[in-house]
Formats: structure tokens, sequence, C-alpha cells
């Protein structure tokens, strides 16, 4: 005869409607005073009573337990719309397509408390085979901190994404700059385009394409003040970016440059060319206060400089494919180098927080900086 459980031991039955045997277990009661049941469902009563003990485990563990149908998927789409949207509006398309590109599309089907660390190394490795280091660091982040707001809310036992390392992706494409000639046939070609003083105050100061976009007028002087002491030459202010907030990338990039003679003038033509542009549009035309803007006022986006860029590009002997507007301030730092200039001094005017960042970064255009210990050397042991 089949003893009988206690009271409080909980049940198995047969649920006519699911088709599934439900095994239940009574817990106590809640501070609202409903009592506290759990379940577990089999298509046997042994399925049912394993189900049972993984759900009270989880219990006594301090868990909640997920729904079964929480997917990798809504926990990506949760991290996305309640945290990653709090962000500027460009980060947060960026990571939605990257989401939905390399990791929804992968592993968004599996229920999230099935997730192992061989899943997500399988992932990795999967993703190297196409793309760059960067872009697998990036994407495992986005995992990593969906599952971590996961655990947080009590929807998963542990993040298997800490347990798994980045692997080496392809090797991206490396940065390259302008030569004197070429950075000279660039101008050449830019002039009497919308994009000549862009190009020209880029080259020669340094700026990022996210500072010079957001740069306006009442941060530009000129003319200077030559008759103070010391004299003080015409500048720009970087202290603007299109970044969330209007805030440069980092404390360090907020500089004040002098111009040279170049951009002075290129900017004297960019600000005729903006009268005429405020003329012609007429009530269609919006004010921002910025240097570089569309023909009625607007901001220019990353687009907008790109293919501007490109068509200049075009007209040299440059492959427009292979060059960006990010490579102009490349080929400022690797001007400044072939000219002897120190390490230090080309941080300062890139506004980098550090000569590290700046070797880092420009390691490949800072060559006569790196390559003095070696002329010293032969001229003390000359051969």
């Amino acid at each position: 005869m089949t003893k009988r459980r206690s009271r409080g031991d909980g049940g198995l039955h047969w649920d006519e409607k699911r088709q599934r045997w439900i095994a239940t277990a009574s817990l106590g009661y809640a501070p609202d005073g409903k009592r506290i049941v759990k379940r577990g469902s089999g298509k046997t009563k042994t399925e049912a009573k394993a189900k049972l003990k993984e759900v009270l485990r989880d219990y006594e563990d301090g868990l909640a337990i997920a729904p079964g149908d929480y997917t990798v998927e809504r926990a990506v789409n949760d991290w996305l719309t309640y945290v990653l949207s709090q962000r500027d509006k460009a980060t947060y398309e960026a990571g939605v397509i990257l989401c939905r590109v390399h990791v929804v599309s992968a592993l968004g089907k599996r229920k999230l408390r099935d997730l192992s660390a061989q899943d997500v190394d399988k992932w990795l490795a999967e993703k190297a085979k196409v793309l760059s280091t960067s872009t697998l660091r990036l994407i495992r982040s986005y995992l990593n901190r969906a599952i971590k707001r996961a655990m947080a809310r009590d929807l998963v036992k542990r993040n298997v994404v800490e347990l798994c390392s980045i692997p080496r992706g392809k090797t991206g494409r490396p940065s390259k700059a302008l030569t004197l000639a070429q950075a000279e046939a660039v101008l050449k070609a830019a002039e009497g385009t919308r994009m000549y003083g862009y190009l020209v105050l880029a080259l020669l100061t340094g700026a990022r394409t996210e500072e010079l976009r957001a740069l306006t007028w009442d941060h530009v002087d000129l003319k200077g003040d030559p008759d103070a002491e010391p004299p003080v030459p015409p500048y720009v202010a970087v202290w603007r970016s299109v970044r969330s907030g209007g805030d440069t990338k980092t404390r360090k990039s907020r500089r004040t440059l002098a111009l040279p003679q170049r951009c002075v003038d290129a900017l004297k033509v960019q600000k005729a060319q903006q009268e005429t542009d405020r003329k012609t549009a007429g009530k269609r035309w919006q004010e921002h206060g910025l240097v570089f803007a569309s023909q009625v006022g607007t901001p220019l986006d990353a687009h907008n400089v790109r293919r501007a860029f490109r068509a200049v590009i075009a007209e040299t002997d440059l492959n427009p494919a292979k060059w960006t507007p990010r490579e102009l301030r490349h080929s400022f730092v690797s001007l400044l180098s072939d000219q002897g200039i120190p390490l230090e001094e080309i941080s300062r005017l890139v506004g980098h927080s550090s000569t590290a960042v700046t070797e880092l970064v420009y390691r490949k255009q800072i060559r006569p900086v790196l390559q003095e210990g070696a002329v010293v050397m032969d001229q003390i042991f000359k051969t």
C-alpha cells in the first residue's frame, strides 16, 4: 500500500488539459497571506518530480524561477529597451543593429536558463571568422551586460558569458595617413567645393570629425589680438562635439588651437559661402550657429561628411573606397611627426589624455620620434 503524503508535502496529479503530470509542493505562506506553491511538470511522473526538485533547489538558493519562455533574445531586448536606450541615439542604434545581426540571430532562440559556456564559446569562435577583435569584444560585452541584468532580476542563476574569453578576430583595416603630396592634392581637389574649409581645418588642426561638425562660429576667432601681451593669434576653441551632452571625448580634448593662415583663409571663404546659403534659403534657413552646416543651416551628420569627402577623393589619384575623414587626423599626426615635433606636443594638439594613447592609436604614423634612437646609435657606432 502506497504511503500517504504528509500535509504540506504537495502532490502529483495528471492535468488533462495540458496532458502532463504536475508535481506540486507547498512552502508556507507569503507576507500577503497567500500560500507559496511550487510546481514542476513533465510527460511522466518521474520527469515531473525531477522538475519539481530543480524548482525547489532554485528556490532554496534564493532564486525566482524564470519563465520557461524567457530566451536570450528577450534578455537582450530588455537590456536594449531599459538600459542602452538611455544612451545617445547613435550608440543605441548601433547597439540594436549589432545585437540583432550577431547576438539574437545566433543565440536568440536559446532559453536563457539553458545557455552554456560552451554555447558562447562556439558562438564567439564562429564570429571570429568574420569580425574584428574589437567588434567581438563589443558584442560579447552586450550579451554579458544583458545577462547581468537578467541575473539581477533572478531570471538566471549565473552569467556564463563571464567564463568565456574573447578569441582573436580578423585583422581590421589598417590606419593610414596622407603624404604631404597626397594632402596637397586632396586640398587642391577640394577648392571651390563646400568641403574645402572642413578638410583644411581637419588636416591642419587634427580636430576630430565629431568636433568639427559641432563647431560654432562663436568658438572661432579669425583675427586674434596682435596688440595683446603676449599677442593672441587667430584660434579655434575645440570645446564641443556631437557626442551625448555635447561634451568632447575626454577632458583633455577641450583645447584651444592657434589657426594656421591657410585655415584662416579657408574659414573666411566658408563664412562667405554660408552667407550666400542663408540668403538663398530665405525662410527655410535654420540658424544653429554652426561653422559647417547644410545649405539650410542644419547640422551635418557623419554620412553627409563621408559622402562629400569621398567625392573630393575621387578627383585625385586615390581610391575613395579606401579613405575616410578620420584619416585626416592621422595625416595631421604623421605630418607633424615627419617634421620632428615631439610626441608630447602632438599629444596635446590632438587632445589625448596621455602620450600613451597617442602612441597606441597613431603608432604607425609616429615615425621620426621612434627612429630617433636608431639614428643616434648609427652616429655613435659608425659602420
